[in-house]
């Protein structure tokens, strides 16, 4: 067994395909072992691969970009996810985007992922960042929602099944990332080009084996596989607000078949970067370079 080592930050919702390649042979069909490294923050996830201590990560696609811009070894392969199954959830006292001047919203990280998203989402009604708010590095979702319900924070984006829970327990919905963003390229699959030169052939094995899963993933009639997995990892004891969470995100088309990061996905990650200052408009064009095709087309050659 060749043993691959995979960082994350949370690993929750968007592994689903991943862990149902775990429990369902494939990884082991491919003569694979994967070492999960669950790290808190998808910068460290970022950083664990950039520094050697994995030899993969899903992760969102921000950290690769900079680091191939500055001429770093950072590459993506392949589309983890592209799309933002994200509600921003208020606290009940707060009915809508505008009512959120001078609050506090929860993050994960100040320069990829939730802050990106959020700084569009909130400029569509006039905020701006910085001045009319205020970013708290609350952690990933589960930290976010329990920041929520102690007060330290005053919204934060997040996922379903979360933002249902939420709403349940009496906190606001006031807009929906999807709307504001509906393709991008929410979580990648990062490596090193050293890494990726010396394992090709591992890659595409990595890669074989999970194209499988995200057929399962997005079939409909495989929820005996993909809910129990999907509730696991996120509302353990409520399995219909789980499976609601499941086709929420499998029908807005969550989880790419074939793995596969569309121009148009790329080229928002992109733009948002730049409208959020993480990076130079004179990157725009030489940025997408970031995206090595070559491993995904021979797993899917």
């Amino acid at each position: 067994m060749t043993i691959v080592k995979l960082a994350g930050g949370a690993q929750g919702f968007n592994w689903l395909p991943v862990f149902v390649a775990e429990e369902q042979g494939l990884f082991e069909k491919y003569g694979l072992k994967v070492e999960y490294l669950r790290l808190g923050s998808v910068d460290k996830a970022t950083t664990a691969v950039a520094e050697g201590a994995a030899d993969l990560a899903i992760t969102p696609p921000e950290g690769a970009v900079s680091s191939y811009i500055k001429g770093g070894d950072l590459r993506i392969v392949a589309s983890n996810s592209n799309r933002l199954p994200m509600s921003l959830v208020a606290h009940p006292s707060i009915g809508s985007i505008a009512a959120l001047k001078g609050k506090k919203i929860g993050t994960s990280s100040l320069t990829e992922g939730t802050a990106i998203y959020t700084q569009l989402l909130l400029s569509r009604d006039g905020l701006k960042y910085p001045g009319d708010y205020e970013f708290a590095l609350a952690g990933v979702h589960t930290k976010r929602w329990e920041a929520l319900q102690a007060g330290d924070i005053d919204c934060a984006p997040q996922p379903a099944p979360w933002n249902f829970l939420a709403e349940a327990a009496g906190y606001n919905l006031i807009g929906e990332v999807n709307d504001a963003i509906p393709e991008i390229v929410f979580a990648a699959l990062i490596a090193r080009t050293d890494w990726l030169e010396a394992n090709g052939e591992t890659m595409c094995k990595l890669l074989k084996a999970l194209v499988e899963a995200y057929r399962i993933t997005n079939d409909p009639a495989k929820e005996s596989i993909t809910l129990p997995i999907f509730q696991r990892v996120t509302v353990p004891d409520d399995a219909w607000l789980a499976l609601r969470g499941l086709r929420y995100m499998r029908d807005m088309g969550m989880w790419p078949n074939g793995l596969a990061i569309p121009e148009k996905a790329l080229e928002t990650t992109i733009d948002l970067m730049i409208r959020a200052g993480l990076l130079d408009e004179d990157h725009r064009r030489s940025a997408t370079g970031v995206f090595d095709m070559s491993y995904l087309a021979k797993a899917l050659a």
